[in-house]
């Protein structure tokens, strides 16, 4: 028995072509920007007393998380009729619905007492459905030239700011509806330049255009939009013969500190406006600044350093495990000669005492398979998207740009989810690619199986509730074909890809007969949950940020750090899993697969109690049971794409180095 140099060549082959299928998806996406904008990235200038559209979204509230048709309450309606403006697959998903509303503007033209419509009597049902709308604190989101209607508030010395306006107030158990709104429109006038492709959406780089067909056009672009809500006590009698855009017959003195019109069954509710425009120094590609305005940089900043002080700890270890036991062990062993290697051999004790085991394959081999094929698709659709939106193609400015970009790369990534997991499955499997197109199925099936079982039964909750936050059939349909006519068949294609492929070869042989794992003093499942502390400690910060801009409405934007935390994560979670398989070999554990799978992934668990926690603490005005079940129901799934995403890296770290470990030691 000896030892000699082995080669990771064919697995760094199999890594790397991973790898360049990643670069090749974005290649693509890159390429097909040579005749493709941006929505919203050209500004439309208005000449003066041209008719601006004003547009209205779903009513939202952070007490039940369940968006509700603005028209679903008895409000003013357009003399047109209602209109859907047309939306992309990301604002559907998100639960968007924007129709055209009865507001209406003309550029540079004041307008003030303006009457829109007096409503019906209010029906018991009408009336009672008010009420719990005011009380779950429900908002009215208003969009002109898709920017939503901002509110601003002074509270002590602090300025705060929202984006809508509340339906009303409950004050003195009674109920107040805010039925005049003071409109502001920030306009900038037009500087005879063109806002090209650009990294923002709408704050995109303003450069100089050649076309001279608008030279000479006078005209305005909104730049802002502000909403004060009242609630004014109107005469009924001189608003019953008025029609829609009639002039109020009296002065309409809008105090936003006091309330006067009291919502009352049989009784009728008649709403007006004003809007001013004044001309602002804002310049169209910071008409954003005022939402995207980055708060708690610091915070940031701390989390990294606080992610950066972890990974240098486990770098340490991880530096003394290769370069000082290792090695250290190699080198003394080759030292020897053969009758005093003959002799060591007898006294080999940890990690060597493994070697015709270490490869053994893994219990449920082609549902590990499956998992890290589905974590690379995962991860790979989350860097890709994180790294785009960090650039700027994905601002909110373009409304469900960002859901639309990860679905489309999970899609196209599901050619690199089939080529993982079959050269994966082949591997294990000795070079035998048997059972390949079964991998590929699975790989296909697995998460978006268990996305759209729990979608599904969410969905249902959303219907009964009526809200718009449900998945018209229609989208449904499409969806599934999405998956069938698209992710599924480059799933296929990858696994054909990877079934053609070599596979990696094992650097030492596998013993007939399994060797015995001596007793452990502790429970190895409870070191391997443990580990999870560590990548969670990494992105609690953050994690804060993005739970508060999904449930408190708040603009998250600083897709820069969020990129920084990813990349820091999955070294922290290569780093771990890493560690704690060269701690399994060394007290003899050859079962090391699934548990570097899970050593990384167990930071879902955390994520997990920490959405719980986040819901009791910070979510604890979220009503009702459906309200609850959502927030948990979206939890289950978020945690389950993360547990896939991180537990792939740390099994492909550990495969790596267990690869390279024993390709030092390999058995004559």
């Amino acid at each position: 028995m000896g030892f000699a140099s082995g080669s990771g060549n064919k697995m760094t082959s199999f890594f790397g072509s991973a790898f360049w299928f990643l670069v090749f998806c974005c290649l693509a996406f890159l390429r097909s920007g040579d005749g493709f904008y941006l929505p919203g990235s050209y500004p439309h200038e208005y000449p003066v007393g041209e008719v601006l559209p004003v547009k209205v979204n779903s009513l939202t509230s952070i007490e039940t998380e369940l968006p509700f048709s603005y028209y679903s309450l008895p409000f003013c309606r357009p003399q047109d009729g209602i209109k859907d403006s047309a939306e992309n697959l990301g604002e559907l998903l998100m639960g968007d619905r924007i129709e055209n509303s009865p507001y209406q503007f003309k550029m540079f033209t004041n307008d003030s007492e303006v009457f829109v419509c007096q409503t019906n009597p209010l029906s018991a049902e009408d009336f009672n459905l008010l009420k719990k709308r005011i009380d779950e604190m429900y908002q009215v989101n208003v969009i002109l030239e898709n920017l939503p209607a901002i509110r601003y508030a002074r509270k002590d010395d602090f300025v705060l700011r929202w984006t809508g306006y509340p339906i009303g107030v409950r004050a003195a158990n009674s109920y107040y509806v805010f039925n005049h709104l003071k409109f502001t429109v920030l306009v900038h006038k037009y500087e005879e330049t063109n806002v090209a492709m650009g990294s923002t959406g709408d704050a995109a780089d303003v450069i100089q255009t050649a076309d001279k067909s608008r030279s000479g056009k006078a005209g305005w672009m909104v730049v802002g939009f502000e909403v004060v809500p009242c609630s004014v006590l109107h005469n009924l009698e001189k608003t019953k013969n008025l029609k829609m855009y009639d002039k109020y017959p009296a002065k309409v003195e809008c105090d936003p500190t006091t309330v006067a019109m009291k919502v009352n069954e049989n009784q009728p509710i008649a709403f007006t406006y004003e809007v001013a425009f004044v001309e602002s120094d804002i310049k169209w590609p910071s008409r954003w600044d005022a939402y995207l305005k980055m708060e708690g940089a610091k915070v940031h900043w701390f989390s990294i350093l606080n992610s950066l002080m972890v990974i240098a700890f486990l770098a340490g270890i991880v530096l003394v495990i290769l370069l000082r036991t290792v090695r250290r062990d190699l080198t003394r062993y080759e030292e020897l000669d053969k009758e005093a290697q003959a002799q060591m051999n007898e006294e080999l004790s940890g990690w060597k005492l493994v070697v015709g085991d270490v490869f053994r394959a893994p219990s449920h081999p082609m549902l590990l398979c499956v998992m890290v094929g589905d974590g690379v698709q995962i991860l790979g659709m989350a860097v890709v998207t994180i790294f785009f939106a960090a650039l700027g193609f994905m601002s909110p400015a373009s409304r469900g740009t960002l859901v639309t970009g990860m679905l489309f790369f999970y899609l196209i990534l599901g050619i690199a989810a089939g080529y993982v997991a079959v050269r994966m499955w082949k591997t294990i499997k000795g070079g035998n690619h048997s059972g390949w197109i079964s991998v590929s199925w699975r790989v296909a099936c697995f998460f978006p199986g268990i996305a759209f079982l729990i979608l599904t039964t969410l969905n249902f909750l959303l219907w009964g509730s009526h809200s718009t936050g449900a998945i018209p059939i229609s989208l449904f349909i499409v969806l599934l074909l999405l998956w069938f006519c698209i992710s599924l068949p480059l799933t296929l294609a990858g696994g054909f890809i990877g079934a053609k492929a070599s596979h990696i070869e094992f650097p030492v042989r596998t013993n007939q007969i399994p060797r015995e794992i001596p007793p452990q003093k502790y429970p190895s499942w409870l070191l391997v949950i443990g580990a999870g502390t560590l990548p969670f400690g990494t992105l609690f910060i953050e994690l804060f940020f993005i739970m508060s801009s999904l449930w408190m409405g708040r603009v998250y934007y600083v897709f820069g750090f969020l990129l920084i935390v990813l990349i820091l994560l999955v070294v922290v979670c290569a780093e771990v899993s890493l560690v704690l398989t060269y701690m399994h070999l060394c007290v003899e554990d050859w079962k090391w697969w699934w548990k570097s799978f899970f050593s990384s992934g167990s930071v879902a668990i955390y994520i997990f109690l920490y959405s719980i926690n986040y819901l009791i603490f910070d979510l604890k005005s979220l009503s009702g049971p459906v309200s609850a079940t959502l927030y948990l129901g979206y939890s289950l799934f978020m945690v389950t794409a993360i547990m896939l995403a991180t537990g792939t890296v740390g099994f492909i770290s550990s495969f790596c180095f267990v690869h390279y470990l024993f390709s030092s030691v390999k058995l004559d």
